[in-house]
């Protein structure tokens, strides 16, 4: 089975939000933002230059396609070592530019490569692919381009 191929679609991603202290105890479910723009302001205030933070986020989308090629090239060798390199990158990568929903697949992509489920990262790498382009569209459009 090759990985290399994006996905057709796929569902919306949900997370369950822990229920408010007196509440039900149901979880409620809640969207994860797509980007914390705050991440990159911050990331700005850090290196004190918030046009270094916009050529860092420029950086990562040009650099998307590389990193996924990567990632979908690894775990389609099973190349466990490999594919913690690429998703390590990723998710790091990924958290410093507020791209909240990557990070957590990164993370759930590493957490079953870690495991040795290589089946379940080919899994979620559908996932991790559609995610990922539309956190490098809404880099471009909300942060790169808008801001001065």
């Amino acid at each position: 089975m090759s990985f290399l191929s994006a996905p057709d679609g796929g569902d919306a991603n949900i997370t369950f939000a822990p229920a408010a202290a007196g509440g039900s105890g149901l979880a409620v479910p809640e969207a994860a933002p797509l980007v914390d723009p705050a991440a990159l302001q911050d990331l700005g205030v850090q290196l004190e230059s918030p046009s270094v933070a916009r050529g860092f986020a420029r950086d990562y989308a040009r650099m998307w396609d590389q990193r996924y090629n990567a990632l979908a090239s690894a775990l389609d060798r099973r190349d466990q070592a490999g594919s913690l390199e690429a998703v390590l990158s990723l998710k790091t990568s990924s958290a410093m530019v507020g791209g909240v929903q990557l990070a957590r697949l990164a993370g759930e992509l590493e957490a079953a490569v870690r495991g040795g489920d290589m089946d379940r990262a080919g899994t979620l790498l559908g996932e991790v692919a559609e995610s990922g382009s539309e956190t490098v569209d809404e880099l471009q459009y909300s942060y790169i381009l808008w801001e001065s």
